[in-house]
């Protein structure tokens, strides 16, 4: 894969999220969807205490979430 496409940021987390918790990015995407007006942590927090995802995994989904969303 060349420098220019290979995935960045959070999204280069994505393949990782999926293969770990067996759900599409979809699926986690739109659960932190219904998490309207809590803060960044509050959102990591949940994912990790309710859906047992890992801490880094976790913020990048809500990081990729809120860039996407314009929060």
């Amino acid at each position: 894969m060349s420098e220019q496409s290979k995935v960045k940021g959070p999204a280069s987390y994505f393949p990782s999220i999926e293969k770990t918790y067996g759900q599409p990015i979809d699926h986690w995407l739109s659960i932190i969807d219904g998490m309207v007006g809590k803060k960044h942590m509050e959102m990591v927090a949940e994912l990790k205490s309710e859906h047992a995802l890992g801490h880094g995994h976790a913020n990048a989904l809500v990081a990729y979430h809120r860039v996407k969303s314009g929060a």
